[in-house]
């Protein structure tokens, strides 16, 4: 492989995960009232908790999109 074909690689996987996050925020905040009763359903989940996991979700998976796409990504093009 590559170092021009990890760097594609990384920049697509930049791509899709921002647009899960995206998706992820846009269903968070457009379908807050559905999602709580769907889960509240299973788990006995206030809405403070809800909002705390989802929030904390996004969160992690934010920065595990910068550390392990971004990051790596940036690196590449700073060697070439």
């Amino acid at each position: 492989m590559t170092i021009e074909t990890l760097r594609s690689f990384l920049l697509w996987c930049l791509g899709i995960n921002y647009v899960i996050l995206v998706l992820w925020f846009l269903a968070f905040v457009l379908a807050h009232d559905f999602l709580h009763g769907l889960h509240a359903r299973w788990f006995r989940l206030s809405a403070a908790q809800f909002d705390a996991i989802h929030y904390g979700g996004i969160g992690f998976y934010k920065i595990a999109i910068v550390m392990l796409n971004l990051v790596p990504y940036l690196a590449l093009r700073m060697m070439a």
